[in-house]
């Protein structure tokens, strides 16, 4: 299994430069961080210091959307970056909420997510691509390679992601949800005549280590919110007796609203209704040997990657204590004889 840390951007940008270097340096592999530019600081500026100030890790957003930038400039960023840095970067993408929300937008349809994907993926990968009409291609670009990781929740867009996606992000760490998304995914694939085992599949979760559960669970609650909203679009587009596990959807009954102002924060008062059952079942809390535990089950599921959220009080520590205890118990084995 391989590991990913998810930041936000918040200044100051040196603060999220040294926590990806520090998690670099315990063994991490991915850099993530979120992509909402009127909340947050821009990514790809900083990832482009990242990447100048490491030497493995591979960056890059959870999760970009279609409709903030044009899809040949996303794409853009993404060739610029790996002609400066050697094909270190990735491109997680959703249909938008935080970015689209917070100024008055709204999340893309899946015919225009589908389109971008392929926009996106064909110029940073040096090839040519039909867009408006014209057919396109960065002429100064020479063996870029871009992986295109798609997020979602819904029937719908786990179909869409078992048809053209790189890999799959679930946002979320419950095991029986994590089956249940992957099985899905994997059918998809099947059935669109993919091989379903080449999707790569990434679990992303709070990260906490520490010993005080209510602590925990209330510096990552805010967490729960933030899936709510992709969970009411599912309700209100579906039902609630849609497809989808009833461990998603039935959570957010109490759900009255939410204050993208307060995205990813811990102590946000919008995620007063997410239940502590919620937030143990969708995080990642406790000691080492629980964390390890977990990690394992979804290991088993046929999840690649962790990528953990440190959107806490609690970074450093729970940073180090991953890349001395955690990391190491999900490695492979190998004696230096036998």
């Amino acid at each position: 299994m391989q590991f990913g840390a998810v930041l936000q951007t918040h200044p100051p940008a040196a603060r999220t430069i040294a926590l990806s270097k520090l998690a670099e340096q315990h063994g991490f592999e991915y850099i993530w961080t979120f992509d909402s530019h009127l909340l947050w600081e821009e990514p790809y500026v900083i990832y482009s210091k990242i990447l100048d100030e490491t030497n493995r890790v591979i960056v890059g957003p959870m999760v970009t959307n279609p409709a903030t930038r044009d899809w040949t400039v996303t794409a853009s960023i993404f060739a610029t970056l790996n002609e400066m840095y050697g094909n270190r970067t990735i491109c997680g993408i959703g249909r938008g909420d935080s970015a689209v929300r917070a100024t008055n937008g709204a999340p893309t349809t899946l015919k225009t997510l589908r389109e971008s994907i392929h926009v996106i993926r064909e110029l940073a990968n040096s090839r040519s691509v039909e867009y408006n009409g014209a057919t396109v291609q960065f002429p100064w670009s020479h063996g870029s390679t871009l992986d295109v990781w798609v997020a979602a929740y819904g029937p719908l867009a786990l179909k869409l992601t078992g048809e053209v996606g790189d890999g799959y992000i679930l946002q979320l760490a419950d095991l029986d949800i994590a089956e249940w998304m992957i099985r899905t995914v994997r059918d998809s694939a099947e059935k669109a005549g993919r091989d379903p085992m080449s999707i790569k599949f990434c679990v992303a979760a709070p990260m906490y280590i520490g010993d005080d559960w209510q602590h925990m669970r209330d510096q990552c609650r805010w967490f729960g919110g933030m899936v709510g909203n992709h969970v009411a679009d599912i309700v209100a587009k579906h039902g609630s007796n849609s497809s989808v596990p009833k461990a998603l959807t039935d959570y957010i009954a109490g759900r009255e609203g939410y204050d993208y102002n307060q995205h990813g924060q811990a102590g946000n008062t919008h995620a007063e209704f997410v239940p502590d059952e919620i937030v143990d079942r969708f995080c990642l809390l406790g000691p080492a040997e629980n964390h390890i535990e977990k990690l394992k089950a979804l290991k088993e599921l046929g999840v690649d990657q962790f990528a953990g959220y440190l959107q806490h009080d609690n970074k450093e520590e729970t940073l180090r204590v991953y890349g001395e205890t955690v990391i190491p118990a999900l490695r492979d084995h190998i004696t230096a004889t036998s």
